[in-house]
């Protein structure tokens, strides 16, 4: 009887797909090595593709070739032995020099002979085409994806494939928490870390049905594909599937990200609130140490004697959650406030055709430079870095422009919607007065103030706008209200007025300093105040 190695191998290694497969292969070449007397010595049985050189069975599997004394090797098909021109080779070169005998198939005839090597090498070069052409293919369809403006992948978290259309959409309920998470974080009181814990009472899974990890946090929060576009192989593409967020909501978290990014590193104890204070002076910075089981902060005192005094971290706290209150809408003013925005939102809503016909008129035009630009590159007047910096930049053009015509077709006003972020804001400090999160302090304070001191044991700073002038209404309106205590809050007066329209007015998602957002109806109540 002729001995043999019997070689089976499916090109996946994943379990579900390609089952049966394998199975069915050895069932065949049993039954056909009975048929033709031929002793299977030993089987290498593998799931790997075979188009590139490098299958450890199959090596293996040669290298015992070359030193032992089995004559030939039983598989299905040449396609299972080689896709790829250096196994190929090896294979009819260990046919030339004698080390191997003879290859036996069920559904294919060879005889080692000139001819029968000849037709064995036709075989294995319609194999190597067959996955060639199959990769082209595949590519030209990837090609199409992208032009329709498909994401060529599984997607992220917040959307999920539809099979019949074969398209991307909105799993609606993941979607909600996905932009909450921007929400949350845009705020600057949340960590990584404490942005995942959040996730977990959301009760937020991912694909897999598991609570997200914190490396995972980071990679959701820097995904332009919520805001409408995704990146491919480093070029930049408008996506058709719906987005979650805007644009200005997604850069505002990329900024605090950024601003968040420090070298690694390690230390002993932690130490929540340093880097956050400057000494008031001599402007040295705010260092931290532990003593007695206690967090102490003081000056570092490099630039020479300074008389300021040591602070434990517990009175630091309760300091700035008092400066917290400053700003903390009172939680009775919720629900007034977001009504009046509702109303403000449904009479300005009517106003925005023309605006969206200018809009809609950029986007046509930028919509032909692309195509002028794409016929410039195929002309071969620019090179393709230059194509994709170029087409890259009109994209982003284009995706700020659908942004402020979404803006403006939902609310009707640039205004009302950095208004209400911000609002929430105001009234999510409320919160912080009681949270005993120093990380969660600390990132708001980053994000709203500036120019943070340390003087005599008490912290001060410099509000940045639109704070400033949340500080001086809220307090302008507490005073009032010792004054005239039984006067009730009207979201339409002066003071709603102050709260609304200045602190979105000098807010920093919006920066149109040509447009006054402020209703004209507020002047005449202006008076009457």
């Amino acid at each position: 009887m002729t001995k043999v190695f019997l070689y089976a191998r499916k090109s996946t290694d994943e379990e579900d797909r390609q089952v049966l497969s394998l199975e069915s292969q050895l069932r065949e070449l049993h039954e056909f090595a009975k048929k033709e007397s031929l002793s299977i010595i030993q089987e290498f049985i593998e799931s790997k593709t075979a188009k590139v050189p490098g299958r450890p069975i199959f090596n293996q599997m040669m290298a015992q070739l070359e030193h032992g004394n089995v004559e030939g090797i039983l598989a299905w098909h040449p396609d299972r032995l080689a896709r790829n021109s250096v196994d190929g080779g090896q294979l009819i070169y260990l046919l030339d020099t004698g080390k191997l005998q003879t290859l036996k198939f069920p559904n294919f005839w060879f005889d080692n002979t000139p001819q029968g090597k000849f037709m064995l090498n036709i075989a294995f070069g319609q194999s190597k085409y067959y996955v060639d052409n199959l990769r082209e293919n595949i590519l030209r369809g990837i090609r199409q994806k992208l032009h329709r403006g498909e994401f060529p992948g599984k997607p992220p978290l917040g959307y999920t494939n539809e099979p019949k259309l074969r398209t991307i959409v909105l799993d609606q309920e993941k979607a909600t928490f996905v932009r909450q998470m921007f929400e949350a974080y845009s705020t600057g009181g949340h960590t990584l870390q404490s942005l995942r814990n959040l996730t977990i009472t959301w009760g937020l899974k991912t694909h897999f049905n598991k609570p997200i990890a914190r490396s995972k946090i980071r990679e959701v929060l820097s995904n332009p594909f919520f805001t409408g576009q995704f990146y491919h192989k480093g070029e930049l593409y408008q996506g058709s599937h719906e987005p979650i967020i805007s644009k200005a909501l997604f850069d505002q978290v990329q900024s605090i990200l950024h601003n968040r990014k420090k070298p690694n590193q390690k230390r002993k104890h932690h130490f929540a609130l340093l880097g956050l204070l400057t000494c008031a002076e001599c402007e040295c910075a705010i260092t931290a140490e532990r003593q007695k089981g206690h967090h102490y902060y003081r000056c570092t005192k490099k630039r020479g004697k300074c008389n300021q005094p040591f602070v434990r971290e517990e009175k630091l706290a309760e300091y700035l959650r008092q400066i917290v209150a400053q700003v903390a809408l009172p939680t009775e003013w919720r629900e007034p406030i977001f009504n009046q925005l509702d109303i403000w939102r449904q009479e300005e809503v009517q106003n925005y055709q023309s605006a969206k016909n200018n809009f809609d008129a950029q986007l046509n035009e930028l919509d032909l430079k692309l195509e002028r630009l794409l016929d410039i590159h195929l002309d071969g007047a620019i090179t393709r870095d230059e194509y994709t910096r170029r087409k890259e930049k009109h994209l982003k053009e284009k995706l700020a422009i659908q942004d402020k015509l979404t803006k403006l077709a939902d609310q009707g006003s640039v205004w009302l919607e950095p208004a209400r972020s911000l609002l929430h804001v105001g009234f999510a400090a409320r919160e912080l007065e009681r949270d005993e999160n120093l990380e969660s302090l600390a990132g708001f304070f980053k994000n709203v103030g500036s120019n943070l001191r340390l003087a005599d044991r008490a912290p001060s700073l410099a509000w940045k706008k639109p704070w400033s002038i949340l500080c001086e209404k809220i307090n302008f309106y507490k005073a009032f209200l010792l004054v005239e205590p039984k006067i009730n809050f009207q979201p339409d007066s002066l003071i709603s007025w102050s709260i609304f329209v200045e602190f979105s007015r000098f807010s920093g998602w919006w920066r149109r300093r040509d447009s006054n957002p402020r209703p004209k109806r507020f002047k005449k109540k202006a008076l009457q105040v």
